[in-house]
């Protein structure tokens, strides 16, 4: 199966071949990449040379033109240490992971802190709903990979960083943009931006509508995206705001493999006679000041939003309605101590999450002339009895400084410490003579430190290593989820808590090769792991494994010759128990689930005058769905064509582009569920897909 990574890197030797016999190399300047800055580190814009930890910033359409911007695998993709399971459920988010933080998710993102032009996306208690991103809005990314992160606090495992494009230099512009495939999804986006001399601005909105390769896999959803920013003196203020509105949304379910051989693009039968499926609406609104006088900078933020959710399942109608909001304030500055140079960073965050939560009995596909009982006493009605009412309160603060100081030009010795805590809080609302009062509360808590060194053992070749350590609480939903049935608290589950040491190497080469490698080991505490029990009717419910360890390499390439751009990625992951027994078994040993052991990305884009093309090709190993090992999913390999230009009509830009997912129909298994009951671990992926746009834009 491991043959298909040979075919993007012979991509990659044919591009560099073909530019090799156009220009010699003796002829190709030192320098002629641009420079690279990041500002995910909670620093001010820095090189990735002089930062002592695996950074990564990609810009998805730049880099590989064409993208629909549908969901986060292809925004993520070429981007090494990061897993994207796609779903394919419009119920559930995509599950992103990072060096293994986030494969436990359920739904939602776990694990893995997430940014939109800094704004916290991430909630106080670790969980982030990422169904109302924007993705066609965002011209560059920027991840931190590992625990080196853990100066945002909890469920840091990497940082996620979505940043807006940039404005055009025009008063005004406009696009309109479609998209139609073989697989029954269809968007529309409209599009405005432009640049004044007070301001800059731009917005969007967009409406999809997707009919699903699955049966009971309809969506319909409309976002929105729009920011603002302005500049007095030093100081930029920017604000932002994201809306978002999904009517309808039928959730299909995980597949046994006895459905899965009968049918791939059935539904399961419970989820369809129960109505599973989704409704959600979502706003944020954040305002950011940032002040820059030379090297110092201060930046002080305020944001806040709200959603609401309607969501039957298998087991009940979960009802939710949250508010969140927060502040931060954080600056830089270079002090001169006993004769040297330090570069201080510190901060404070602070996050508040209100949920009103309800769980209802779900009464569909009752038999027509059932008698009303206790569970379900009015015929016709979805939402029966109440089962669960509760106000959960999650109060998230930390405080952090880092310091860094110059050994030598080029040589760098950083420090850092982060002390978080997350208070929860339960007020049960449903309280009767067999149902006592489940009204509680707990404070977790930690102290996360870090430090690295990195050496420019060239201007172009940077040599780092660094060790850091991070810890990820439980969610509230995870907390609520007891298996016994109760409301409130669990009282037994404990966050995880981690420790990662690693070394790498990165730079740039021939003025025209970026490279960047990583070896790391982590090891991990009370690691939290989903399940499901017989019974419970898909339901998942989380427990602590003793230690795990995790092993890995990451390799990531970009070459840049004329015409063409060409990148490879590969990521091994040798993750494992070390200690984990339950009541029946013990696990240590296995393979920890979700996570494939070797993966392979890579991309070429050809660019000439006002036409690309492009072809990628992805190759993911096998993968564990169970902690026992007793289950796993084959690995898989798919390639990606995309085709596209732009033709000028005066000051009208047409831009048509077709484009081919799963080139040779490969049939997979894009997701799992993790510990699934009753067998039910497969999402599978569609076929081969073919899709058109086609935009219009004035004002460009």
């Amino acid at each position: 199966m491991w043959a298909l990574p040979a075919v993007p890197a012979a991509l990659i030797v044919a591009a560099a071949t073909l530019c090799a016999q156009q220009r010699d190399t003796a002829t190709i300047p030192p320098t002629t990449l641009p420079p690279v800055v990041v500002t995910v580190t909670r620093d001010a814009a820095r090189s990735p040379l002089d930062l002592p930890f695996a950074i990564s910033a990609v810009h998805p359409d730049s880099a590989r033109p064409g993208q629909r911007h549908l969901s986060l695998d292809e925004t993520l993709f070429e981007v090494p240490g990061v897993t994207v399971a796609n779903r394919h459920n419009p119920t559930q988010d995509p599950r992103i992971s990072i060096r293994g933080f986030g494969a436990r998710s359920a739904f939602g993102v776990r694990g893995v802190r997430m940014i939109r032009d800094g704004i916290p996306l991430t909630l106080p208690d670790g969980q982030t709903p990422v169904d109302y991103l924007d993705l066609a809005s965002v011209g560059r990314v920027e991840v931190i990979r590992g625990s080196a992160a853990a100066l945002y606090g909890n469920a840091s495992g990497g940082v996620i960083d979505l940043q807006s494009s940039a404005p055009p230099p025009v008063p005004l512009s406009l696009r309109v943009q479609t998209w139609a495939d073989s697989g029954g999804v269809s968007r529309w986006l409209g599009a405005f931006s432009g640049r004044t001399a007070a301001l800059t601005y731009q917005g969007d909105i967009s409406h999809d509508v997707t009919d699903g390769f699955r049966a009971h896999s309809e969506e319909r959803a409309t976002s929105g995206f729009g920011r603002i920013t302005t500049s007095f003196g030093h100081t930029l203020l920017a604000l932002d705001l994201m809306g978002y509105d999904k009517p309808l949304s039928q959730n299909p379910g995980a597949l046994t493999a006895a459905e899965l051989k009968s049918d791939r693009t059935m539904a399961a039968p419970a989820y369809v006679a129960k109505e599973a499926g989704k409704t959600a609406r979502q706003g944020v609104i954040g305002l950011t000041a940032t002040h820059t006088a030379g090297e110092r900078q201060f930046t002080a933020m305020i944001f806040g939003g709200g959603r609401s959710l309607d969501n039957p399942l298998t087991f009940g109608i979960i009802n939710l309605g949250r508010t969140s909001y927060g502040a931060s304030l954080r600056g830089t500055m270079p002090l001169h101590l006993f004769g040297m140079t330090h570069r201080v960073s510190a901060g404070i965050d602070m996050q508040q999450q209100n949920d009103n939560r309800q769980n209802f009995e779900n009464c569909n596909a009752l038999p027509p002339g059932t008698a009303p009982t206790a569970a379900c006493p009015v015929a016709g009605h979805s939402r029966g009895a109440t089962t669960l009412d509760q106000r959960e309160q999650i109060s998230g603060g930390g405080v952090y400084v880092r310091d860094e100081l110059a050994l030598a030009p080029g040589y760098f010795l950083s420090a850092g410490v982060r002390a978080d805590y997350v208070h929860f809080d339960v007020t049960d609302h449903l309280i009767t003579p067999t149902n006592p009062d489940d009204s509680g509360d707990r404070t977790l808590h930690a102290i996360s430190p870090m430090a690295g060194v990195v050496a420019r053992v060239t201007p172009l070749t940077s040599l780092y290593a660094n060790v850091a350590s991070a810890f990820e609480t439980p969610t509230a939903t995870e907390l609520a989820n007891r298996p016994d049935g109760s409301g409130g608290i669990n009282p037994t589950l404990q966050p995880q808590r981690s420790t990662t040491y690693e070394v790498g190497l990165k730079g740039i080469t021939l003025g025209r090769v970026q490279y960047d490698l990583a070896l790391f080991t982590t090891g991990v505490r009370d690691e939290l792991i989903p399940y499901q029990v017989p019974g419970g009717n898909d339901r998942v419910f989380y427990r602590n494994a003793g230690r795990t360890d995790r092993r890995g390499a990451e390799l990531g390439v970009n070459l840049f010759f004329d015409e063409f751009r060409a990148g490879l990625t590969y990521s091994y992951s040798h993750f494992h128990f070390t200690r984990f027994a339950t009541d029946s078994a013990d696990y240590a040993g296995n393979r920890i689930p979700g996570i494939p052991v070797q993966q392979t990305q890579a991309s070429v884009t050809w660019r000439h005058s006002d036409v690309f093309a492009t072809v990628e090709a992805q190759a993911r190993g096998r993968v564990y769905a169970d902690d026992a090992n007793d289950v796993s999913v084959a690995g898989y390999q798919t390639v990606n064509l995309r085709f596209g230009g732009t033709a000028m009509f005066g000051d009208t830009m047409l831009s048509p582009e077709v484009g081919v997912r799963n080139l040779f129909g490969e049939q997979y298994i894009g997701s799992i569920s993790v510990n699934a009951a009753l067998g039910k671990y497969y999402e599978p992926a569609p076929g081969r897909v073919i899709f058109a746009g086609l935009g219009i834009a004035v004002g460009h």
